[in-house]
């Protein structure tokens, strides 16, 4: 048998005769429907041209459905792709990244503390037939989905754990989520936890406990300079015992010091040992 030599026919033609393949898919009625379709666009080509060409943008994929069968179980496009205006219809799908925002959802955590915490899911479409042909609505239900596992993962995790593993709880959730889509054709990309609410009591409390830690670590801290400088002290006192000479120079530096400060009194200190010698002479005379 001998096609039409238009291009437009023979696209036709080849899209007919793989139709041949699922005969018995579509029926001997399902058959004579069909080529009583093409029929029609040959007769009343080229005026048919205009409802059987489709333009899918490069972003898009094409699910055709043939008498209710999905044709040829893949998606079409990007371009031009013919369709069979009595017996075809077909879906486009959009496959570039959706950005699911998840309201703030109230968790009550392992260790009994009411939050919120909302985030954030990216994915994409990548098999437009399983989007189209095993789930109703794919967007709805991957964001009630995203819920439901958000609300699950994190009431397994304390306060503590929720504020300090931030990203390893996220990744889990997107592990979660890629094998719970994987049947409606869905790949998730990436999920952020935006925010995380805790009551204003439990911050206030959170924030005394801090304070008191900060406290207790700065007596510490004190505590050890305080040795530290005894432990210098002693000996200093040492060194300065077996030197008369370092004494009195220890005691013109202090002097110095307190010269520099613009003070009007200055304090000279004195041995006691002159004192008990001067004593003991004014008993002698």
């Amino acid at each position: 048998q001998n096609w039409p030599a238009h291009p437009f026919l023979c696209l036709f033609c080849e899209d007919l005769s793989s139709s041949t393949d699922r005969r018995e898919g579509i029926g001997v009625c399902g058959w004579i429907l069909v080529s009583i379709s093409f029929l029609l666009v040959v007769i009343t080509f080229p005026f048919s041209i205009w409802a059987c060409i489709k333009v899918v943008r490069e972003y898009e994929r094409a699910v055709v459905f043939r008498l209710g069968r999905i044709l040829p179980k893949k998606s079409k496009g990007p371009g031009l792709i013919l369709i069979l205006p009595c017996t075809d219809t077909f879906i486009r799908v959009d496959l570039r990244t959706v950005t699911c925002t998840i309201p703030p959802q109230e968790i009550l955590t392992k260790d009994a503390v009411t939050t919120q915490v909302d985030g954030v899911v990216y994915y994409r479409i990548h098999s437009a037939v399983s989007a189209v042909a095993n789930v109703t609505d794919v967007h709805s239900a991957t964001f009630l989905l995203a819920q439901t596992t958000l609300r699950n993962v994190l009431g397994t995790r304390s306060l503590a754990q929720l504020l300090a593993g931030r990203e390893e709880i996220a990744h889990g959730i997107q592990d979660i989520l890629d094998s719970a889509t994987e049947q409606w054709g869905i790949k998730v990309a990436r999920v952020e936890i935006k925010d995380i609410r805790i009551p204003v009591a439990m911050q206030r409390t959170m924030a005394a406990e801090a304070e008191a830690a900060q406290e207790a670590k700065a007596k510490v801290v004190a505590a050890e300079g305080e040795r530290n400088a005894s432990k210098a002290l002693k000996q200093a006192s040492v060194v300065l015992a077996d030197s008369t000479a370092g004494l009195q120079l220890r005691y013109l530096q202090t002097l110095t010091t307190l010269a520099a400060e613009n003070n009007s009194t200055i304090v000279f200190p004195l041995p006691i040992n002159m004192f008990e010698n001067l004593g003991q002479k004014n008993r002698g005379g």
